[in-house]
């Protein structure tokens, strides 16, 4: 799997880790994590730590258009930490999909995103 999970049910804070290709396997195990928050907390955060991270599979891009449009209005935050430049685009390419507020870092500024997202 190219996901790792986290769920703080204290703080309303979903942190992922992903690395690789995101499948829709992997969709498959991240939405109810999503949606298991929302329904404990109402409006959530995501931290979304990106390493050795290359995109999406074919099957995974679909999955991510359905769950943008489903969750639109349920992710208060999302913090993007990244390597690489196209990482850091993506994150703002996202803005016009989402009514979250979305914010890049570069990878090492965990503690800065984990700081904005509080």
């Amino acid at each position: 799997m190219a996901i790792v999970l986290h769920e703080d049910f204290d703080t309303g804070l979903l942190e992922v880790k992903v690395s690789e290709k995101l499948s829709k396997e992997d969709y498959e195990h991240f939405e109810p994590a999503v949606e298991r928050l929302i329904e404990s907390c109402g409006k959530i955060k995501i931290l979304l730590e990106m390493h050795d991270f290359h995109g999406w599979e074919m099957g995974a891009v679909w999955e991510d258009i359905k769950f943008a449009t489903k969750h639109c209005r349920d992710i208060e935050k999302i913090a993007m930490v990244g390597e690489t430049k196209w990482e850091k685009w993506m994150s703002a390419i996202c803005k016009p999909f989402t009514m979250s507020t979305i914010k890049y870092f570069d990878a090492g500024q965990d503690q800065e995103a984990r700081q904005w997202l509080a």
